[in-house]
């Protein structure tokens, strides 16, 4: 299987680097992953209980709840960190700064990432420097293929140059499929 992706095209001339250009949007099915899905697959590669599995992913929600109320961030091995986040309305003095100006609460998500060598270059003084990225380490593996299924086709059409979250945005307005805005497209 693999990540699945349909081309845009950027038709929003406010935006003059990337009019015209065309980028890859992420696209999904109307499925979501549920617990029972992933308690079976995790029971597939394990000695563990599909019960005993699902008795821990119910409990993961109030376990993450409770050390979020601590004031802790949670780190997964193997996932991310996960911490809360949140926005409020500014005020003038400091006294006027309180509970009562927070406005959204969110939980922020930092996936884990693992340092991954692409390359050497030679420097003036004949050193050898490494070149590298920082993967993702969920996403790492992940194959990415197009696909012309009209079920998965964005509810977007791609003369609306709207927003195609699935993918990060580089300096140049192109694809690093990561999460967010894509294409340097703005925001409808």
């Amino acid at each position: 299987m693999s990540q699945k992706f349909v081309k845009i095209k950027n038709n929003n001339k406010n935006n003059v680097k990337t009019y015209g250009k065309y980028y890859a949007k992420a696209v999904y099915d109307n499925h979501f992953v549920g617990t029972d899905e992933i308690a079976d697959f995790i029971q597939s590669q394990a000695s563990v209980k599909k019960s005993d599995i699902k008795a821990v992913l119910q409990e993961l929600g109030e376990a993450m709840k409770h050390f979020f109320e601590m004031g802790q961030k949670i780190k997964l091995e193997g996932i991310g960190i996960l911490k809360v986040g949140f926005s409020s309305i500014g005020v003038a003095k400091a006294e006027d700064c309180t509970v009562s100006t927070i406005t959204t609460r969110r939980v922020l998500f930092q996936p884990e990432t693992e340092r991954v060598v692409v390359g050497q270059q030679k420097t003036r003084s004949g050193a050898i420097r490494q070149k590298y990225v920082n993967a993702i380490n969920l996403l790492k593996d992940v194959a990415f293929e197009e696909t012309h299924d009209n079920a998965m086709n964005p509810s977007t059409p791609s003369s609306t140059g709207g927003n195609t979250s699935g993918g990060g945005n580089t300096s140049g307005g192109g694809n690093t499929g990561g999460g967010g805005d894509d294409s340097g497209m703005d925001q409808n």
